[in-house]
């Protein structure tokens, strides 16, 4: 596993080849290139792995959760609305 932030896939945005997703990231909706991920179709509910606007890995929620409980590690406190 990398070490990235996680972000739960709320769907794909129009346009861009399939190539944007927009994910929810602690609560805030961003928008993230998934075309790095060679996994196939990304359907919403989806966890991925996050770096400088690149989703790098597909995880699971236990991922996701492992993640985040890393970047808590280096002094990144919880946002509130992130992986439980």
């Amino acid at each position: 596993m990398c070490l990235g932030i996680p972000g739960q896939v709320i769907g794909l945005v129009e346009g861009y080849g399939g190539q944007l997703a927009l994910v929810d990231v602690a609560g805030v909706r961003r928008k993230i290139n998934i075309g790095l991920l060679d996994e196939g179709p990304l359907p919403p509910g989806s966890w991925v792995l996050i770096h400088m606007g690149f989703a790098l890995e597909r995880v699971d929620a236990a991922g996701a959760e492992q993640a985040m409980s890393g970047l808590e590690l280096m002094g990144r406190p919880r946002e509130q609305g992130g992986p439980a």
